[in-house]
């Protein structure tokens, strides 16, 4: 397959080479085509066959005699178109080679296109395949990363231990925080209960107070009247005496 691509690009490389420019290729074509001629000397071939042609049509329309003459002619005019006809058939044999160089490049060109397009789709997958790659390779560095965390972790047994331990602290200290609980009610109770009795005392204090005052008064209130009547009966004894 390189082998063929080298050939069509040397063949491009010496394409580059002509001593013509490329302009000027179509009219040189063309002119020789018509004249068949390959140097700028010696008559073309396609006016020398004319001249051979009308020199034995010429002969021919003679009254004389001529059979001999005519035939030389025509020899020589047989000779002339095989001489014309060589170059044709070569120049048929070039277009038909150049014809099927010209099939086997386009098919090898049609080829390399279709490499160029299977290795552009091949390139397609592997980027594909390179990011899927970059991907597994980040979960597997991801999943080893997490196997070591995990190795760091104490084994099970003892996870599992220590849970149970801080679940029976916790049972604890709820059992205690419940304690508390109940004792903070009771003593709020007890507190409210003194209070009340405090209370309780306070009125009764301040009634027997009231009440203690209130006959302390009246036997001042009595000693007072005793002695005035007292004051009395002495006055009026001195009166009568």
């Amino acid at each position: 397959m390189s082998a063929k691509v080298r050939k069509v690009a040397g063949r491009e490389e010496m394409a580059t080479n002509y001593a013509f420019a490329p302009q000027e290729d179509d009219a040189i074509i063309k002119h020789r085509l018509l004249t068949r001629t390959t140097t700028t000397r010696g008559e073309p071939p396609l006016k020398k066959l004319n001249k051979k042609f009308i020199t034995l049509v010429f002969e021919v329309e003679k009254d004389l005699d001529n059979y001999n003459e005519c035939e030389k002619l025509y020899k020589n005019f047989l000779q002339e178109m095989a001489t014309f006809e060589l170059p044709l058939i070569k120049s048929k044999a070039v277009v038909d080679a150049n014809i099927r160089e010209k099939e086997s490049f386009n098919e090898l060109q049609e080829e390399i296109h279709g490499q160029i397009l299977q290795a552009q789709a091949d390139i397609e997958d592997l980027k594909t395949q390179l990011e899927e790659s970059k991907i597994e390779r980040q979960h597997k560095e991801e999943c080893e990363a997490i196997r070591k965390l995990i190795a760091l972790q104490p084994p099970r047994y003892e996870t599992q231990q220590t849970i149970s331990n801080l679940e029976k602290e916790i049972a604890a200290l709820e059992a205690e925080n419940a304690a508390g609980v109940r004792l903070l009610d009771l003593r709020k109770k007890q507190f409210s209960l003194l209070l009340h009795v405090v209370d309780e005392l306070q009125n009764t204090v301040e009634d027997e107070q009231k009440s203690l005052m209130d006959e302390l008064r009246t036997m001042v209130e009595e000693q007072k009247t005793s002695i005035e009547e007292a004051n009395g009966r002495g006055s009026e004894a001195m009166y009568v005496d």
